[in-house]
């Protein structure tokens, strides 16, 4: 029976290119905003494109702050994508304003930094440095995969000891600028980058946190 998979509409994000990238992999997917469907999936899926700001008013226009918080206090899969990353963390930093997160995880969003001419956004395939034991990139751990960003975690704050799960986290660099590309901590999940247009290692990305669920 094909996994049950809502792909939260709250006004940000790459919806179809997610949807059809699911459904590739074989998730029964659903577009909705509704706090029910969400909450009762089998997996949810944040996406998220644009301005941290932007994507947490929309977010907690629909509620989807409160169901990513219960479903993982029911230890129910969450996978954030992009923005939808960025904005599971305590804050997020853009053009001097600061914007209170979702908070899952401690750590702030901020404008990268490459030492070198590479400009901003980062735009382009980029591979990633996988840790031991990842589920999400069982199989991919050497593939690259397509990000476009101007912000990203520079700094993994979460300690083991503050952690039910100790948390795996996959590190990639721009210019010199190291920064968090993905992070799977118990329940949730997330990846900077878009696996949605990432090929077929994308593909395989999200083929492995469907068969998770």
């Amino acid at each position: 029976m094909s996994k049950k998979v809502v792909l939260l509409d709250y006004g940000s994000g790459n919806i179809r290119s997610g949807e059809r990238a699911l459904q590739r992999v074989g998730a029964d997917v659903t577009v909705t905003a509704d706090y029910d469907q969400a909450l009762n999936a089998d997996g949810l899926l944040v996406p998220g494109v644009g301005a941290f700001e932007a994507c947490m008013t929309g977010l907690k226009a629909v509620r989807g702050d409160a169901v990513v918080d219960r479903r993982l206090t029911g230890g129910r899969p969450v996978l954030g994508i992009c923005v939808g990353m960025q904005i599971l963390f305590a804050k997020g930093i853009e053009h001097g304003v600061e914007t209170a997160g979702c908070e899952q995880w401690p750590g702030t969003v901020e404008r990268l930094r490459p030492q070198s001419e590479e400009p901003v956004p980062h735009m382009g395939w980029n591979t990633v440095d996988v840790p031991a034991g990842s589920q999400l990139f069982e199989g991919i751990e050497k593939e690259r995969f397509y990000f476009v960003h101007s912000y990203g975690v520079r700094e993994w704050q979460l300690t083991d000891a503050r952690a039910s799960v100790a948390p795996k986290v996959t590190w990639t660099s721009y210019g010199g600028d190291r920064f968090v590309a993905a992070v799977e901590n118990g329940p949730l999940a997330a990846t900077q980058f878009h696996p949605e247009k990432s090929g077929d290692a994308g593909a395989e990305l999200l083929a492995n946190w469907v068969r998770s669920l």
